[in-house]
């Protein structure tokens, strides 16, 4: 998708920042952290700071453009991909993966409640690690 029609369709006025920090989160799918983006953009466009990083994607957020993800407890990441969708995180090497086979609509049942978001967080071992482990370290990993 186009970065700045995206913008637009959230109601954001595009900016040279604006524009460079969606379209690393669009072309990124890693979900990266404010420090993260600031580090690969600021080379590119020396007037870039961290707190215009960090108040651009508190926007984007605001606006619905990306959403942010508090799975892991010492780092803030953000995702472009603002469908219903769960997060893996791999406690061994600390890498984000989506899982693409997740509930595709908040629940029926919200007890009354209005319901703009919902987030679905998984933890655990991911298969790129569990195929570099021994036997023995496997053992440990029972939970």
């Amino acid at each position: 998708m186009d970065v700045l029609r995206h913008l637009q369709e959230h109601g954001i006025k595009p900016s040279v920042q604006r524009i460079a920090i969606m379209g690393y989160l669009m072309k990124h799918l890693t979900h990266p952290t404010a420090d993260e983006i600031y580090t690969a953009l600021a080379p590119a466009i020396p007037t870039l700071s961290r707190t215009t990083v960090y108040n651009t994607l508190r926007l984007l957020d605001m606006h619905g453009a990306v959403q942010t993800l508090t799975i892991d407890e010492r780092r803030t990441c953000y995702d472009a991909d603002t469908h219903p969708h769960a997060h893996f995180l791999c406690k061994q090497c600390g890498r984000i993966y989506d899982l693409p086979d997740t509930p595709a609509a908040f629940p029926a049942d919200t007890a009354g409640h209005r319901v703009h978001e919902a987030h679905y967080y998984y933890k655990g071992i991911c298969q790129r690690c569990l195929s570099l482990q021994t036997p023995s370290q496997e053992d440990n990993n029972q939970y």
